[in-house]
């Protein structure tokens, strides 16, 4: 992210998705946002991104839009997942929006033995489809310009061994965690991780799933060093000025 630019970027109308941010060509879908949903005017800026880090200033015209700024490309951010079991309801698709905004990289639908959501056949697939499209959408409210990866649906036991889990009493330092799994309304099987697993604290009050998800993600985003900053405590200095 370029922080000299960050204040425009934050106040242009909105961010718009294209295929190439040096010529930019808007789909007939974000055509229809922009003009009779944001009811965008000639003239108003907005940001474009190729969901791949590029992204640039264009002014909106009778004609579509005109790039007004060089092409930019973002520095990647640090990799980082949620496995995140399916929820009831719309809770899950907004835990997906919210994962997004705070910066997580790669979203992994969980299949865990107390998930009740039926995760088979064409209800598996509208769900992906609607979570990526909404994973998509969230990039532009909060500007992000590497559009997050909603992988394939995987099974616990197919899960990589360095994938922390989310769990009531587990360690409170998530230094080094760049990816975590969260469970369902249920919880986990008591027997589903190995005793090996590594697991994480959310904090010391009991979270409904799609709280536990969001919190999750965002320690999951400030531990890989997504943020940009730190809260460590500042260096004391000596009475003497010296430290």
């Amino acid at each position: 992210m370029t922080l000299a630019s960050w204040p425009r970027r934050v106040g242009a109308l909105t961010q718009l998705a294209v295929e190439d941010p040096a010529s930019p060509v808007l789909s007939r879908d974000a055509h229809h946002h922009l003009r009779a949903v944001l009811r965008a005017r000639d003239g108003e800026e907005v940001v474009v991104t190729d969901g791949r880090g590029a992204w640039s200033f264009c002014e909106v015209t009778a004609s579509g839009l005109e790039r007004v700024s060089e092409v930019v490309v973002d520095p990647p951010p640090p990799p980082t997942a949620l496995y995140l079991a399916p929820l009831k309801g719309d809770r899950a698709e907004r835990s997906v929006v919210q994962a997004t905004e705070l910066g997580v990289g790669t979203i992994v639908p969980l299949l865990s033995e107390r998930v009740v959501v039926r995760w088979r056949g064409e209800a598996r697939d509208k769900v992906l489809a609607r979570w990526r499209r909404l994973a998509r959408e969230a990039c532009g409210q909060c500007r992000r310009t590497y559009f997050p990866v909603v992988d394939d649906p995987v099974e616990v036991a197919h899960v990589p061994h360095d994938v922390a889990v989310a769990d009531f009493g587990g360690e409170t330092d998530w230094s080094g965690c760049a990816r975590v799994a969260v469970g369902p309304e249920g919880g986990w099987d008591p027997q589903e991780w190995s005793p090996e697993r590594r697991r994480l604290s959310l904090g010391p009050t009991v979270l409904r799933a799609d709280t536990a998800a969001v919190v999750a993600a965002a320690l999951v985003a400030f531990a890989a060093g997504g943020w940009g900053f730190s809260l460590r405590p500042p260096r004391m200095g000596k009475d003497d000025g010296t430290t």
